[in-house]
């Protein structure tokens, strides 16, 4: 019987340190790219939202960082944005938004719809 010298092991070795390597890269990428992100802090009072207008550039990568600072759950929401995200009392959530054209996006509490606020891309 005719052993045959194969190359596979070896290349089969080589596989998951590629595998490993290209997660880890992309990784660092993702993180990277998360680094650039602008962060506003925007809280909520039982008055409404401070501040009541973030400006933005057209095209920018925002994380809106909404603090909740009543005694009961709020929910962010906004339709032009498309999102929406309960913020339980005292905790704060991240709300990221990208790639937006120039205009107003509004955004309010919608379990207290008279506090409202807005997004202004220029």
């Amino acid at each position: 019987m005719r052993h045959r010298a194969t190359h596979r092991s070896s290349f089969a070795s080589l596989r998951p340190a590629r595998v490993l390597a290209l997660t880890l890269g992309l990784l660092v990428l993702a993180a990277a790219t998360r680094a650039a992100d602008r962060s506003v802090a925007l809280a909520v009072a039982d008055h409404g939202f401070t501040p009541a207008e973030i400006e933005a550039a057209a095209g920018e990568r925002l994380r809106i960082e909404v603090t909740n600072h009543t005694a009961a759950a709020i929910e962010f929401e906004s339709f032009e944005l498309n999102r929406e995200r309960v913020v339980p009392p005292g905790q704060t959530v991240a709300v990221y938004v990208s790639g937006l054209s120039p205009g107003r996006y509004e955004f309010f509490d919608d379990f207290h719809q008279e506090r409202r606020g807005a997004l202004v891309v220029k």
